[in-house]
């Protein structure tokens, strides 16, 4: 899955204008335009197509976590500058106070049903033994269960 359509998942999912997206960036202290927003929500074969950085998606994610969550006491987590599926995972479960068995809830209503064991594999630190790289397919089911779930 591409990071613009990542966004526009979420954007769909949950209905935001783009003044809302332009909120969420500045609530992780990333100043965007409405254009650049339009620009990466843009499908693939849009001239005005521009792809979304690593970065960039990682400062929306962090945002929405402060949308949806409320700012953390302390300093703010950095931004990553290399995303993967993984960590997207990860930051959504964050943002929408999931549980494991929400999401296992969500994958299973997709045809996509998995174990709590496989689950927390994806959430485990790279070098970790039992740690397991989640797939596109994954990923992209558990984001069209919570389109059905908020939508």
């Amino acid at each position: 899955m591409t990071n613009n359509d990542i966004l526009r998942r979420i954007r769909y999912t949950f209905d935001f204008e783009d003044s809302k997206m332009m909120a969420i960036f500045s609530l992780a202290e990333l100043t965007v335009t409405r254009a650049q927003v339009s620009d990466w929500l843009k499908k693939e074969d849009d001239p005005a197509y521009v792809e979304c950085p690593d970065k960039t998606l990682a400062i929306f994610l962090n945002g929405l976590i402060i949308d949806k969550r409320g700012k953390k006491e302390g300093p703010q987590p950095e931004p990553e500058t290399k995303l993967n599926n993984n960590i997207i995972f990860r930051k959504l479960r964050i943002a929408l106070d999931f549980k494991a068995d929400d999401i296992i809830e969500i994958l299973v209503r997709k045809g996509a049903g998995i174990s709590k064991h496989e689950l927390s594999a994806f959430f485990r630190k790279p070098n970790n033994r039992h740690f397991r790289m989640c797939k596109d397919q994954v990923l992209r089911k558990f984001l069209k269960g919570v389109q059905d779930t908020y939508r």
